[in-house]
């Protein structure tokens, strides 16, 4: 089933265990993926003396993976394939103590605290590009706090109990059975959410407090560029950061970063990681800021969890994230007919009517992009005209199942209590409304600056982005911001980059000037 080349990978890959593996199926001899599932995990199991299997025979398609015997809390049920294949791999070598997305002590020290048993459960899309991101943390999770069960499961493997839970999008997350996480996730969010349901225990509660020369909240291209030419002047450096990499991440395709002709953005995000590596740069990931005060000259920034960094010098680089309407009914719908990503969840909508909110860039391809897969896009766009690429608004002009409506104001999500039926919208020239019945919305109406936390300490426009001079600086000695947090036009990787190199000479100069103790 695997090819010769990924097994010798495997091989190599496997070369390290100390422990041994077991794969422990359970499945149906009448089940007509069987034959499939069996393959490829003694295809894997192939590759290491250290990972065998044992098949027993039982309803479903399902394996528990072990170690040393003993039951690692990690369970698929489904064949993981596609995407979810990582995810396999990750489970055995994070048990293992060889994965390279075991966090840090700090985060460890909160996951191994939480109150269980937790048993969890991830419904995904083997197209899905952001499912594995969850069903890895959580793995960690498992691994990490014996009270922690999760298993996969592959949506399209048991589609009774996707409808009966009326799933609409992916990943989605239950905690013994209650709908706590749908979309894209990191490791700190899904912690937060767990904290705050099961609790923890109580003397896990004091958070450490750090000190450093230079404090960079952001692991994006800004907060990976101020970090790095901080810790080229010999300066004590953290980044604090939700994720490394931000919001490119979840971009697919770049090919404007001017030497690099092509790229991913999950790709940039391990090279914008193993980039600051090259240097004694302390990172601390899966960080949610809390609260930043300023004491005299000191920055205090305080995370979830308790952690307080304690610098002179705090460099703002926290990026964007995707906008919402903020419109009745979008909230609740999350996860049930309101989404966010195309790929992930059009799939759920094959043959069906949805609506994509916007009609810049991301809209249009997200309408050419479900339009091969839904039987009817309508697209959405409040100002007078598509704001869109020509290339862009031609090619969806062509296509036969995409209508598109201009000067229209979203007003309500409609649905029935348990998934979206319909949507008004009213014309902003006539303020006629009208409500249009569909099965799924869509939003791509941009990126919102992420500085919420932030406004109450520095100075940000109408947009919510953080004022700036053209170095960098803002009204408050020793705050800087720099990418798409702060006021710089033209939101670009590039420009972010440059961005986070001037944030990080300005608090320079302004630590030889003496504006910094």
């Amino acid at each position: 089933m695997l090819e010769e080349t990924l097994k010798e990978q495997l091989r190599n890959i496997f070369a390290g265990l100390e422990a041994k593996y077991t794969f422990d199926i359970t499945v149906s001899s009448l089940y007509e993926n069987r034959k499939e599932l069996l393959e490829l995990l003694q295809d894997v199991a192939d590759c290491s003396d250290h990972i065998g299997l044992q098949i027993k025979e039982g309803e479903g398609l399902a394996f528990v993976l072990l170690k040393n015997g003993e039951d690692t809390g990690i369970r698929f049920r489904g064949i993981p394939n596609g995407h979810e294949f990582t995810s396999l791999l990750m489970a055995i070598l994070n048990s293992d103590g060889k994965g390279k997305n075991i966090p840090d002590k700090g985060i460890c020290e909160r996951i191994a605290a939480l109150n269980g048993p937790i048993h969890l459960t991830t419904y995904v899309s083997l197209n899905c590009t952001n499912c594995p991101d969850v069903v890895q943390a959580l793995n960690v999770m498992a691994i990490l706090n014996p009270a922690i069960r999760h298993e996969m499961v592959d949506g399209a493997l048991y589609q009774t109990e996707v409808e009966e839970r009326k799933i609409q999008g992916v990943p989605s997350v239950f905690a013994d059975g209650q709908l706590i996480h749908v979309g894209r996730g990191e490791l700190g969010e899904l912690l937060e959410k767990l904290e705050k349901k099961y609790g923890r225990r109580a003397e896990a509660e004091a958070g450490k407090m750090w000190n450093y020369d230079v404090v960079v909240v952001g692991g994006g291209p800004a907060g990976a560029s101020a970090a790095i030419y901080s810790a080229r002047k010999g300066l004590k450096v953290a980044v604090v950061a939700e994720r490394i990499g931000g919001q490119v991440k979840e971009t697919v395709g770049i090919e404007n970063l001017i030497s690099v002709p092509e790229t991913t953005g999950s790709q940039l995000a391990v090279d914008l990681r193993t980039h600051m590596q090259c240097y004694p740069i302390d990172l601390f990931e899966h960080r949610k800021i809390e609260s930043v005060k300023v004491v005299n000259q000191e920055k205090i920034i305080e995370v979830t969890g308790g952690e307080k960094f304690v610098t002179p010098a705090l460099i703002i680089a926290t990026g964007a994230s995707w906008r919402r309407l903020n419109i009745p009914g979008e909230a609740e719908y999350i996860g049930r007919g309101v989404a966010f990503c195309p790929h992930c969840d059009g799939p759920f909508y094959k043959g069906k009517h949805v609506a994509v909110i916007g009609g810049g860039n991301s809209g249009i391809e997200a309408a050419i992009d479900l339009a091969g897969t839904c039987a009817k896009v309508t697209v959405f766009e409040f100002l007078d005209a598509l704001k869109a690429d020509q290339v862009l608004q031609e090619k969806v002009k062509n296509l036969p199942n995409v209508e598109i409506f201009v000067s229209s104001q979203t007003v309500e999500v409609i649905g029935d209590k348990e998934k979206v039926r319909g949507i008004r919208v009213k014309n902003r020239h006539t303020a006629e409304e009208r409500t249009i019945e569909l099965d799924g919305i869509f939003v791509q109406i941009g990126l919102a600056a992420n500085s919420g936390v932030f406004k109450e300490v520095v100075e940000t426009n109408r947009a919510g982005e953080i004022i700036t001079d053209t170095s960098c600086r803002t009204a408050i000695p020793g705050i800087y911001a720099a990418g798409d947090v702060s006021t710089v036009p033209y939101k670009q990787i590039i420009i972010s980059m440059g961005e986070g190199a001037k944030a990080a000479l300005s608090a320079f100069e302004d630590r030889i000037r003496g504006v910094l103790n």
